[in-house]
């Protein structure tokens, strides 16, 4: 048997040791549909099932080899072993609960990694399997006598991602050349717009009535309370004005020795000094 060094071994038994070798002519990839690491893909095959992979990939890159490459797992039906004696190498990998998401660069990394090395070490042609007997690599769905009664696995995103990115990569680096790390999508211009103003990231003023259950603002709600506050100040600075020109010229009107106008100047700026320190006091 067979045991890749990028891999940490948790070795099933007796399954290892009691089902019937094979000689490793394909690959074959799948999604667990559970986002499991490595060393619980390896709990539930050891506990709860007498099925098993070769191998499991968690989210973060980690990577587990339950069954040596040269012994029969059983997660590819007709593929695990066939009566000469040629069989599929299997890898079952995180997932979400619907198998909808694509595969994160730390998984893609360690599947080019493996690919790499299971071409080297068992001779694994560079092609993707052009019939379900035909040496190379492939992903669960490929072909139906894959899977016992049909399957969408390992999904459409990642079966995108097994044709440009994963397979691509092994046949490159295999062949000694450099292959640069999957990209992410950039976001559009309306993506970035509600990225940036519509995510609850900023925390409440201290003044919100709902602070207590509102503990999170959005950019936008912020720029809106600002100006909702700039406009009321406005209208209450214009309704003062008017009021003092009011009482200036009340004063005026009764001999008081007094300048409206110049009253009015020291009044409004007397306001405008208190607004200016209210707004620099935290």
């Amino acid at each position: 048997m067979a045991w890749y060094p990028g891999a940490t071994k948790y070795e099933l038994q007796p399954e290892s040791d009691s089902q019937p070798a094979i000689r490793p002519t394909q690959f074959i990839v799948h999604s667990i549909i559970a986002p499991w690491t490595a060393k619980r893909t390896y709990e539930y095959w050891r506990d709860s099932t007498n099925l098993e992979s070769h191998f499991g990939l968690g989210y973060e890159g980690d990577l587990g080899q339950f069954i040596g490459t040269e012994t029969r797992a059983d997660a590819n039906a007709s593929a695990n072993r066939r009566p000469d004696g040629t069989g599929a190498v299997s890898i079952e990998t995180a997932s979400n609960l619907q198998g909808s998401d694509p595969w994160t660069p730390a998984q893609v990394e360690k599947l080019i990694a493996l690919g790499v090395w299971l071409h080297k070490r068992h001779d694994i042609p560079l092609r993707i399997c052009r019939t379900h007997d035909d040496p190379g690599f492939g992903y669960h769905r490929l072909h139906s006598a894959w899977a016992v009664s049909g399957t969408a696995c390992p999904g459409d995103a990642r079966v995108k991602q097994f044709r440009e990115v994963v397979f691509p990569g092994i046949a490159a680096r295999a062949n000694g050349q450099t292959v640069p790390p999957e990209e992410e999508d950039e976001m559009t211009p309306d993506e970035i717009f509600k990225a940036v103003w519509f995510t609850d990231k900023i925390a409440a003023p201290n003044t919100a009535s709902d602070k207590t259950t509102n503990v999170n603002w959005q950019a936008q709600s912020y720029l809106k309370d600002i100006g909702n506050r700039v406009r009321a100040m406005d209208a209450r600075t214009a309704a003062q004005g008017e009021a003092i020109k009011q009482l200036a010229a009340a004063l005026a009107s009764h001999h008081a020795v007094i300048d409206p106008e110049a009253l009015v100047a020291r009044i409004t700026e007397a306001i405008e000094n208190v607004t200016v320190r209210l707004d620099i006091t935290p």
